[in-house]
């Protein structure tokens, strides 16, 4: 029988939605009747693409035992992360709090009074296994010390409490000085968190991090670590691993472990984005790979043929799994990207599979429950032979050649994936929500590959889903974080307003001589001031005062994970604003933010680098003023502080003038001079 979920548009949710446990979504009426009934909240928080939230769907949720008891003494709520990360971003810190660890799903149970948590923890299994007992049984445990245990309850609940609202209280006017010393301790911390991983963990992309070694290494500062050696080492394990999608293009979201070998499969928008905007970065500071621009190419190719609806926005991410037939009970993880000997010896001419045997860790054994995951064993051009084979298994996986399939069509649930008559393999199936920040965080990384390598098709992507963003995600004035179907919903958090005013200004910077992108960047970043700057403080809050006002606590996030944090981004922003239009009441309000994280930046480097790129900006923040002409030569250079001006009236013989603060450098007149003059400038 459907419960709650089935009037919801979120995908995660309608998975649950003929799940036998009662779910909510979260809402007043909800809340409301946990606190009537007397009920502990069980808020279980996931998202579309995460494969263990999967697993847990189809076990513990799906299970009638639990589904009864659950039901009985409980008021069970489902939350979609990507929906309303304000909530997910608290519960998981209070999760955090509890076990020392976090992930998803995330389960967690709350007092209905007050909505304070007071146990949680991620996967829980039907029956005991993997060292974690039964989920039935913690149930029941819960539930007795729910009704028994008043005071140990209300002990407990008072701590989490008062250390959330700690956490979320940063010390006022005690920050450290935004020095460059600084920026080198931030430097230093966060280019060591990239080191290669020897202890046989994951390996996750950590762009914010590798994006603080880059810009480091254009420092003659001496660090623990290398950052351009790491940085680049960074760009060459992502091109040439099996976390990049060598077939068909695109970035899984990490690997399970050190090497880059095996991926975890799904395919995360955010991760994609931000991977194309370093490459190119790490291109333009002199680190010309082929795999590099092949893998940025195979990535956007990708996006255009998968992740693109027809009005211009991009899909939020593509599930680990897919089912292996039509008649499968449960979706097999990775099958749609894995290549056995076999069928590689079938399809390839022994020519082709001696060379991409060559180029590629291909065995008969496998890597991956014996089959292969392709990964690169060096960094340079393909054979023709190589991109034939590579060619002959796109074919085999989409049932067409690349070159006839133009757009491929997403199965955008489960029921989709089965029935439909795909010509190759059964695809994953496709989250097709528009998120935000998501999309803002792609058009940035076309934005600047465009600026790079000067190829059309990456700009047209990112102004289509520009275009269809500022089109759309208005309501009644209000910007709204998401779109389904065309219909825009949810109001827009901090990380959306930041990373859309980042994109416009990315646009500006590859596109300077079209001023629409400067002139709706500044009129929303009016609106982000508005309703999420904190007066008192210094910093945005994640949401607005009439958002979430039923959270425990108003957050200011500052910590960055897979994605950078929205204060980091938004400072960053604020000194860009402050170069592009001589608004210094902008700089004034990036000094007062990084002041407010100052003392987490001092303490507590790797939580956040995406700081340490603000301060990067407000210490070496460079304003060059020039021709359309001088600024198409100079933007493929890596000048990471760096803003371009159009300006008609320069000095006499003056090919361009170069501003830092309040003073400007001797006019240059030639694109040697003005290089020379911002490489010394930013490196002070």
């Amino acid at each position: 029988m459907p419960n709650h979920l089935q009037s919801t548009q979120s995908l995660y949710l309608q998975k649950h939605a003929d799940n036998p446990i009662n779910w909510w979504y979260w809402c007043e009426s909800a809340l409301k009747e946990a606190k009537q009934d007397n009920k502990p909240i069980f808020l279980s928080i996931g998202y579309s693409s995460c494969h263990w939230c999967t697993v847990m769907e189809g076990e513990a949720f799906s299970d009638q035992a639990i589904a009864d008891y659950l039901n009985a003494n409980f008021l069970p709520i489902k939350v979609d992360r990507e929906e309303r990360p304000d909530i997910d971003s608290i519960y998981m810190q209070a999760l955090q709090m509890m076990t020392g660890q976090g992930g998803w799903p995330l389960n967690i149970f709350l007092n209905p009074e007050d909505l304070v948590p007071f146990y949680g923890g991620t996967y829980f299994p039907v029956e005991p296994k993997y060292g974690r007992p039964g989920f039935l049984e913690i149930l029941q445990a819960i539930r007795r010390f729910y009704d028994h245990e008043p005071e140990k309850l209300m002990a407990f609940k008072a701590e989490i409490l008062g250390n959330l609202q700690q956490s979320a209280a940063l010390p006022v006017n005690q920050g450290a000085s935004l020095t460059k010393d600084l920026l080198d301790q931030g430097i230093n911390a966060n280019t060591a968190a990239i080191q290669p991983n020897d202890f046989g963990r994951p390996s996750f992309p950590m762009i914010p991090y590798s994006t603080v070694a880059l810009q480091g290494s254009r420092f003659k500062q001496e660090y623990d670590y290398d950052p351009q050696q790491l940085a680049q080492q960074r760009g060459l394990d992502l091109v040439t691993g099996g976390i990049y999608d060598h077939v068909g293009g695109g970035f899984h979201r990490y690997t399970v472990d050190n090497s880059w070998t095996v991926p975890h499969f799904e395919k995360m928008l955010y991760d994609n984005g931000q991977i194309i905007e370093y490459l190119a970065n790490l291109w333009s500071s002199g680190v010309q790979q082929p795999a590099i621009e092949r893998a940025i190419a195979g990535t956007v190719n990708w996006l255009q043929r998968e992740m693109t609806h027809p009005q211009g926005y991009f899909y939020a991410a593509q599930d680990a799994d897919n089912f292996t037939t039509p008649e499968a009970a449960e979706p097999e993880e990775g099958d749609f990207y894995v290549w056995s000997y076999q069928e590689l010896a079938s399809r390839l001419s022994a020519t082709e599979l001696a060379e991409l045997q060559h180029e590629f860790t291909v065995t008969t054994q496998g890597n991956f429950e014996g089959k292969n995951v392709l990964q690169r064993l060096s960094s340079g051009v393909l054979s023709d032979n190589v991109n034939q084979a590579l060619a002959k298994l796109f074919a085999m996986r989409y049932g067409q050649p690349a070159t006839e399939i133009n757009i491929f069509p997403p199965a955008k649930n489960n029921q989709e994936a089965k029935t439909k008559n795909w010509l190759g393999r059964i695809p994953p199936v496709t989250d097709t929500k528009a998120i935000a920040a998501w999309n803002s965080l792609m058009i940035s990384g076309l934005a600047r590959a465009y600026a790079v390598f000067k190829e059309p098709s990456y700009l047209d992507l990112a102004i289509g889903a520009v275009r269809f963003m500022l089109r759309n995600q208005w309501i009644d004035g209000r910007f709204q974080r998401l779109n389904y179907d065309s219909v825009a919903t949810v109001f827009a958090q901090s990380e959306d307003y930041a990373l859309l005013i980042k994109a416009l200004l990315d646009l500006q910077a590859a596109c300077p001589d079209d001023p629409r992108w400067l002139e709706r960047a500044i009129r929303i970043q009016a609106e982000f001031d508005k309703l999420l700057w904190s007066i008192e403080l210094g910093g945005y809050y994640n949401n607005s005062t009439d958002a979430g006002q039923e959270l425990l606590v108003r957050e200011r996030s500052y910590m960055d994970n897979a994605t950078p944090a929205a204060n980091g981004v938004a400072i960053a922003n604020l000194v860009r604003l402050s170069l592009l239009t001589d608004n210094l009441e902008y700089r004034d309000r990036a000094q007062q933010g990084l002041q407010a994280f100052s003392v987490v930046m001092e303490k507590s480097p790797t939580a956040c680098p995406s700081l340490f790129t603000a301060l990067d900006w407000w210490l070496h923040g460079t304003n060059v003023k020039t021709s359309m002409e001088q600024i198409k030569q100079l933007s493929s250079n890596y000048l990471p502080t760096t803003v371009y001006r159009i300006e008609a009236e320069l000095p006499k013989n003056a090919l361009a003038l170069a501003c830092q603060g309040l003073s400007c450098l001797e006019p240059a007149t030639t694109i040697e001079q003005i290089l020379e003059q911002i490489r010394q400038v930013n490196q002070n």
